[in-house]
């Protein structure tokens, strides 16, 4: 969940810290005082589009974090691997970012700086934000599988992980087959510069280590005096009269005499014979590297010519003579790929066609598991919007098969549209009025019903998303009465699975908050500053029987405040 939310100088907000609880969290205050505002920065804070005129005024940059801490199962943990970040034990997740008064952007992930397009992959896993206006994935028809098959992720997971294994296989052979088929003028200049790269590669007769081998060999060179210098003043320090094996050799001797009356001076003479012998053989060794030990001026010169010559192929091939060697083995059998073209392009297009043919049939399974689950999903739509007043209401899945091309796969005789989740195209289609056909969501309903429906599809979709923070600005704007009451219930019942953040202007959602949170805005010294302050039980009747008025207290708002508060208990009670 969202653990502690930092703002500082954005917008009419100098400086703002709140921390915010489990469950359902209400934010209320007076129109301008700041709410959206602080949405408006979670937004950013999870990828959203940035602006200069974000930055207050007067200042150098406008800087928002957020502090999430995330279970050990959660889908945050993949990001993490997939991007470097390091997550702590204790799962705490830090966003941050910042926008300069020059309007340039500056994210970080756990204090690594990230690009704005990771920061948005962690942000949609960690918030799900919306709006009276939301044209997020519950009202994007493109996005409508995902959520069907999120809602279905149990029966379709083996499925699909079968489909996806073959789908891949198919999308990868037949671009081959594209490359290979469709441009003969780019396929011949192709071949002939693989045939140069190849000839070059073999024309340098590369052999395995050579970079490594040459490269030692000339620091040997380079350093041959030093070498020498060692060698010799080693070599005379222990071989020669008053040197160190002469005086090794008289301390052996002396040791020897003592062996007869003392077992351990036997076993101390016994190790100091050992080590004699051992750099006496080493002594030898010197003289013989000595010995051996020549410059040869020409044999440096072969050497930083071939090197030069390696470095220059590795600049084009490959990082070191095994990266180049490999290389051409590919150029090679690429080269012989497109001198057999035709050959090749026939025995190909047997593949696709199996292969395309095994797709199919997965994507099959794939669309029956669909249809079935629909089914279940359609009935539980209906339940929730039942419980919110549009028991008139028909909701449906149409699941139809993406029409293909006659080159595509098919099946029952019709060429069909393969994609990485299959052939299906999903939209949810509702009808709020009897006698009226079902369309679209985003084309039929009223505002009031728009956020009735979308609270009915989030309280579905919310048990599988895995998002830590629903987040929910003004989406009950349109509604009263006892709608404004089943859509504060419907809020809470989403609190139950993750925490939920929410601004209001109805007293029912306000009453139902676990936390209730007042935003205020003052002037002071002919500048606007914006504070939040958490609510006591007194203090949450005061300010329910302000959104009821929107004038003064009276006892009478103030008494039906304390209504709202106790039935908002007894419903919590209830649960």
């Amino acid at each position: 969940m969202l653990t502690e939310l930092s703002i500082r100088d954005f917008a009419i907000i100098d400086h703002i810290s709140i921390t915010f609880k489990e469950g359902l969290t209400v934010l209320t205050g007076e129109t301008g005082a700041g709410k959206s505002i602080i949405i408006d920065a979670i937004q950013l804070l999870s990828g959203g589009r940035g602006s200069v005129e974000f930055v207050r005024h007067g200042a150098k940059k406008a800087e928002i974090e957020g502090l999430f801490t995330v279970e050990p199962d959660h889908p945050i943990h993949s990001k993490t691997e997939q991007f470097g970040v390091d997550i702590s034990e204790d799962g705490m997740i830090v966003l941050n970012r910042a926008i300069t008064h020059q309007g340039k952007s500056i994210c970080r992930v756990n204090g690594k700086l990230v690009t704005l397009g990771i920061l948005k992959e962690f942000g949609r896993t960690l918030i799900d934000i919306h709006s009276q206006h939301e044209t997020q994935s519950l009202m994007d028809p493109e996005r409508h599988i995902e959520l069907l098959d999120l809602f279905a992720s149990s029966e379709l997971k083996s499925s699909m992980q079968e489909y996806r294994r073959v789908y891949e296989k198919y999308r990868t052979l037949v671009n081959r087959y594209k490359e290979l088929s469709e441009n003969e003028q780019e396929m011949a200049q192709r071949l002939d510069l693989l045939e140069f790269q190849l000839r070059e590669l073999q024309e340098a007769e590369l052999q395995p280590k050579e970079d490594e081998e040459l490269s030692e060999e000339r620091t040997k060179l380079n350093n041959y005096e030093k070498i020498y210098q060692g060698i010799h003043d080693a070599y005379y320090s222990l071989y020669g009269e008053q040197k160190g094996l002469d005086w090794l050799s008289h301390a052996m001797t002396s040791l020897e005499s003592t062996g007869d009356f003392d077992d351990s001076l036997a076993k101390m003479s016994e190790e100091l014979s050992n080590s004699y012998y051992l750099i006496e053989e080493l002594t030898f060794q010197l003289s013989s590297q000595m010995e051996n030990l020549e410059f040869d001026p020409e044999r440096l010169n072969q050497i930083e010519s071939r090197l030069n010559e390696l470095n220059r192929l590795k600049k084009k091939y490959g990082a070191d003579v095994e990266e180049m060697l490999e290389y051409a083995s590919r150029i090679e059998e690429e080269i012989d790929e497109i001198k057999n073209k035709d050959s090749r392009l026939a025995n190909m297009e047997s593949q696709i066609d199996e292969l395309g043919q095994d797709a199919v049939l997965e994507a099959k399974d794939l669309h029956d598991i669909r249809k079935h689950v629909s089914e279940l999903l359609a009935g539980y739509i209906h339940e929730e919007l039942k419980d919110l007043y549009l028991e008139k209401a028909a909701f449906d899945v149409d699941i139809s098969i993406k029409e293909g091309k006659p080159s595509d796969p098919v099946l029952d005789g019709k060429p069909v549209r393969l994609q990485s989740n299959g052939f299906d195209q999903v939209k949810f289609l509702i009808t709020t009025n009897p006698g009226e056909p079902l369309r679209e969501i985003h084309k039929v309903a009223s505002g009031g019903e728009m956020s009735r429906i979308m609270l009915a599809l989030k309280r579905i979709f919310s048990r599988h998303q895995g998002v830590t923070s629903v987040i929910f600005d003004e989406v009950d704007t349109g509604v009263s009465g006892r709608v404004a009451q089943a859509i504060a219930e419907k809020i809470y019942g989403i609190s139950e699975g993750s925490q939920v953040l929410c601004i209001s202007h109805l007293p029912q959602v306000a009453a139902m908050a676990d936390t209730h949170v007042r935003i205020e805005k003052r002037v002071d010294n002919d500048r606007t500053y914006t504070g939040v302050s958490e609510l006591s039980h007194q203090e949450k009747a005061d300010e329910l029987s302000r959104m009821i008025t929107g004038a003064e207290l009276t006892e009478t708002t103030l008494e039906h405040a304390r209504e709202l508060l106790e039935m908002a208990h007894k419903h919590k009670l209830n649960k």
